[in-house]
């Protein structure tokens, strides 16, 4: 009798721990997700991180994004990250920096599969951020970049942010010099495009 109650005290302390552990959220983006040139506390990531830890069940925002990532050094980089964290949720950001340079969206797409696949094998839900380039791309190149985005989305069944700066990249208050990254102001904008989605995968 002695020797149940003992074991049975083992495993509710054990359940009782896993409980009060947070469950994670990958992050693996590039310098849209890093806080590029802005305190990190003022990222979106940070942000998010502020409200996931505070959930009934806590999720912690684990941020391996790095400035100029592109999708094959984030494909590279993902297994390693997957059997470290062991995350509940994986989001990928990544291809603008495959954009930028105009590699071709075929390399893109196959790696954005890579990822996703390798994600939910891991048992992680897969959280997809797209993103757009200005418009001196030219409309084919933009438009070729968002159904990258969409296809893989449909293929695997995961939610899909379609851009991830709406409603901040064309605010010049809320963009950096460069046009590119937002402003630690534009922040909480970005923030609220990823909760909208990821809050639901948190529940």
């Amino acid at each position: 009798m002695r020797r149940c109650l003992v074991l049975l005290l083992f495993v509710w302390c054990a359940i009782a721990s896993a409980a009060d552990t947070p469950r994670k959220v990958l992050v693996l983006g590039d310098s849209l997700s890093a806080a590029h040139n802005i305190p990190v506390e003022a990222g979106w990531v940070r942000l998010l991180d502020a409200r996931t830890s505070k959930m009934a069940t806590p999720w912690a925002m684990v941020n391996a994004s790095i400035s100029g990532e592109t999708s094959l050094s984030g494909r590279n980089r993902l297994p390693g990250l997957l059997e470290k964290q062991r995350p509940g949720v994986v989001v990928i950001e990544l291809g603008a920096n495959d954009g930028l340079q105009g590699l071709p969206l075929g390399k893109l797409a196959d790696n954005l599969d890579a990822m996703i696949g390798a994600a939910t094998r891991a048992g992680a839900k897969v959280l997809l951020l797209g993103i757009e380039l200005p418009v001196n791309y030219g409309p084919q190149y933009r438009d070729g970049l968002r159904k990258v985005y969409m296809d893989a989305a449909q293929k695997h069944g995961v939610a899909l942010v379609p851009f991830l700066l709406d409603g901040v990249a064309l605010e010049p208050a809320l963009m950096q010099d460069d046009g590119l990254h937002p402003t630690a102001a534009g922040e909480p904008r970005v923030a609220e495009n990823v909760w909208k989605a990821l809050n639901p995968m948190l529940r």
